[in-house]
């Protein structure tokens, strides 16, 4: 999987993801984000886009001591070649985040001099 770096400096990839594993999938712009060990992070306004249903909400303390309600829902990733259910929280933000979990056993490389992002 290839990405990019942009204006920013932060590393972009394209995934695909669905509501379910028979609807078509829609291709977004994820952020890889290696300071967050879950799945994704997705602002409000993609989630309702995608349909995604609610599973759970839970409380949680931030890094900077602010305590907020985490609302997760799950999607469908097409991910190396295979459909997997991942875990998605959302957020008030503008980009969708990728987390580490989904990095687990593969090999990321952010090539800042080339702008280049490769997943493998």
């Amino acid at each position: 999987m290839n990405g990019r770096v942009d204006d920013d400096r932060r590393a972009l990839v394209d995934v695909r993801v669905g509501k379910t594993s028979v609807e078509e999938l829609l291709t977004i712009v994820v952020w890889i984000d290696t300071a967050f060990n879950g799945c994704f992070v997705f602002p409000r306004q993609l989630i309702d886009q995608l349909g995604l249903r609610q599973e759970a909400a839970a409380e949680a303390i931030l890094a900077d001591g602010n305590q907020v309600t985490l609302e997760s829902y799950i999607c469908f990733l097409e991910w190396f070649g295979h459909l997997i259910p991942v875990q998605v929280i959302a957020n008030d933000g503008n980009l969708p985040l990728m987390g580490t979990e989904l990095l687990d056993n593969h090999v990321l490389t952010v090539n800042y001099r080339e702008r280049r992002v490769s997943l493998d």
